[in-house]
């Protein structure tokens, strides 16, 4: 506060009201390889639809990873998925393909603030994700009225003498001036020809040209849907044939020159663009429009009315969810140059013409290598950039990993150095799932576990479940470490993160029709020496998490989940308050008001069962002379974590008639 000079009132004030905030608990992590989606980058999603929607539906080489994240999403809603960089490439319009990992990465290296594009081997166009799925789009391009339509194409007359109702071929004078989807009408068959180019009503698709020799179908503009059937009239010689964009009938108008370049001074700008899902790859139905873009502009600083950029690759980037923009078309000479002035080629080559791109060479790839699920799993080590809370393995062991567990040891390994969340690991595929006998089982799951770490920032389970996967019709196993995640996600919302996620009233795993290992008691008792939390389906009582075991081996309160996870939750929220007294003074002002802040916060811990007894120091003993010359701050924080039951002994006396239980209780 300033000195004052003169008299007078000056009020000030000190927020003493701060708390410790809350934190999130219910956080999962995964690394699934998928058939698309973006690329080594970390992706939330909320609910198993969105993931499907986003990484595409499992299959029969990513079930395992795919259904861990699903499961996970059963019990919780906050997943954080990394698909990996493996060998899988973008679809791509010729050439080598090549990968575009994700928007960050097409903006880095691809997209240009001029337009010009940096890539120019594989043609104007990508699919914006990788993989096979982008060899079903193709791209068509119209940049002039000509090439809309309708137009009459003069001195390209209708070739056939007699075309008759009901013919699927027509002779015309020149068919390179046509392209495979272009939409024609021909003139009516009368004794005299029709030369005016009137349309006639009937619209028919080019299917296919051979020279002069169209094929054709009959094709319904109000749902666009091309139709069996040829000629629903005949076609006399020397007809006029009025000929129409593949997509003339999706656009209000034919491209000209927008407002904007117009304005200033320049012309021919204009053009429109479709995407196709060629194949029927990507909605199941062959030549679905997925998207179409009206009016878009070559100039490069083209603005739409409301000021935002309307040059054509910025507006493909923004508002695509199927394509990126890579180069403009060798023919459209002025394409990314400023609208003053400029007159744009709008030809394409031949005025005639529609460009269109076919996209291909795009590939998966869902082998995995253990340097590639460990370079996606780093994804998750940055405390400060990645809120986590529970780490999923999915399957242990890579594709090439098929008799390690580098898999399981490196989420394990993140875990541990992040001290805020905890790993689950599931057994490899090959110790439970079509093993002969139980007995095997369990000593393959043991072996398992005693070429792991210790931590407790680990949650080992013991097996896979088998489930139904809708999407294939078919049913499949699947790790349960995704399920366990989860339960602790669901005991979140239903108590707290102090509460064990095991048992029947919190530990009952959905969706499975049975185990690939259903320990017995004497198997149980051998996995939960060795750190494994046993999965057992009970007779008409479910299937349910029946031990609650952190993967630490030395004995002591944080082998256990809940106690493991009530620390996790005390460190990291009062960690995240005692930030504020970075840079204060460390005297008893800073420090009571420390004392303050944290007490209260513990005691409400304290009164959700979470504790029972803590004290907080935090004053002249610990915060000596040299701490506070060293500019240290310390507070020791001593906690007495509520025990979980593991075991219950229930004794049964049988007394005489006649003796009182006074008398006998306690013998």
């Amino acid at each position: 506060m300033a000195f004052q000079v003169s008299p007078g009132v000056n009020v000030s004030e000190k927020d003493l009201t701060n708390i410790v905030p809350a934190v999130s608990t219910s956080s999962g992590g995964i690394v699934i390889t998928a058939e698309k989606g973006p690329i080594d980058e970390i992706t939330t999603i909320s609910s198993e639809g969105e993931l499907a929607e986003v990484f595409g539906k499992p299959n029969a080489s990513n079930f395992e990873e795919w259904f861990s994240a699903a499961n996970f999403l059963g019990y919780g809603n906050n997943l954080k998925v990394v698909r990996p960089i493996t060998g899988v490439v973008n679809a791509i319009s010729t050439g080598t393909a090549l990968l575009i990992k994700n928007t960050t990465d097409y903006l880095d290296n691809y997209l240009t603030a001029t337009g010009a594009g940096t890539v120019t081997s594989i043609g104007p166009y990508a699919a914006r994700e990788a993989g096979t799925l982008g060899n079903n789009l193709k791209i068509s391009k119209c940049t002039n009225s000509t090439a809309f339509g309708p137009h009459s194409m003069s001195g390209n007359l209708v070739a056939d003498a007699s075309a008759a109702i009901g013919d699927t071929t027509i002779t015309v004078d020149d068919g390179s001036l046509m392209q495979v989807g272009d939409i024609l009408e021909f003139g009516d068959a009368s004794a005299v020809p029709s030369t005016d180019g009137a349309p006639s009503g009937f619209y028919y698709k080019i299917t296919a040209i051979s020279t002069n020799l169209l094929t054709i179908a009959r094709f319904n503009p109000q749902t666009g849907v091309t139709e069996t059937g040829g000629l629903r009239h005949g076609v006399v010689d020397n007809a006029k044939v009025l000929r129409h964009w593949e997509f003339y009938f999706n656009f209000a108008n034919a491209p000209t020159t927008t407002d904007d370049v117009a304005n200033a001074g320049g012309s021919n700008d204009e053009l429109h663009i479709a995407v196709i899902d060629e194949d029927g790859g990507l909605t199941g139905t062959v030549g679905t429009i997925l998207e179409t873009f009206e009016g878009l502009s070559q100039a490069s600083d083209a603005k739409t009315a409301e000021g935002s950029s309307n040059f054509y690759p910025d507006v493909i980037y923004a508002q695509s969810k199927f394509v990126y923009w890579m180069d403009h078309e060798a023919t459209l000479a002025n394409a990314g140059t400023a609208k003053k002035g400029t007159t744009f080629d709008n030809t394409l080559g031949d005025a005639f013409v529609v460009k269109s791109s076919s996209l291909a060479n795009g590939t998966d790839d869902y082998t995995a290598t253990n340097g590639e699920i460990a370079a996606a799993y780093e994804k998750f080590a940055d405390t400060d950039a990645v809120d986590l809370s529970l780490l999923m393995c999915g399957p242990s062991q890579t594709s090439a990993d098929a008799t390690g567990d580098t898999k399981a040891t490196a989420v394990m390994d993140i875990a541990t150095a992040r001290k805020d969340c905890v790993a689950f690991i599931s057994p490899a595929r090959a110790d439970v799932v079509n093993v002969a006998n139980a007995i095997t089982q369990a000593a393959n799951v043991k072996a398992f576990a005693q070429g792991l770490p210790s931590t407790s920032y680990a949650v080992l389970d013991s097996g896979y479940k088998y489930m139904y996967d809708r999407y294939n019709d078919v049913f499949r196993f699947v790790p349960l470490n995704g399920d366990i995640a989860g339960l602790c996600a669901r005991t979140d919302n239903v108590a707290d993160a102090w509460f064990s996620p095991g048992g029947f009233n919190r530990g009952q795993i959905r969706g499975a029709v049975k185990l690939a290992f259903n320990p017995n008691q004497t198997q149980r008792d051998e996995l939960y020496k060795n750190r494994v939390n046993p999965v057992v389906a009970f007779p008409g009582q479910g299937t349910v998490l029946f031990g609650d075991k952190t993967a630490q081996t030395k004995p002591s309160a944080f082998d256990r989940i809940n106690v493991r996870r009530l620390f996790i939750v005390l460190e990291k929220a009062i960690a995240t308050a005692a930030k504020f007294q970075l840079f204060e003074f460390n005297d008893e002002f800073t420090r009571a008001q420390f004392r303050n802040l944290v007490e209260p916060f513990i005691r409400d811990v304290q009164g959700r069962r979470g504790i029972t007894d803590f004290l907080v120091v935090c004053d002249t003993t610990n915060n000596t002379g040299d701490v506070i010359d060293r500019n240290e701050f310390r507070a020791d924080i001593f906690i007495k974590p509520a025990r979980s039951i593991n075991f219950i002994q229930l004794n049964f006396i049988a007394t005489r008639t006649g003796v009182a239980f006074s008398e006998v209780a306690g013998a």
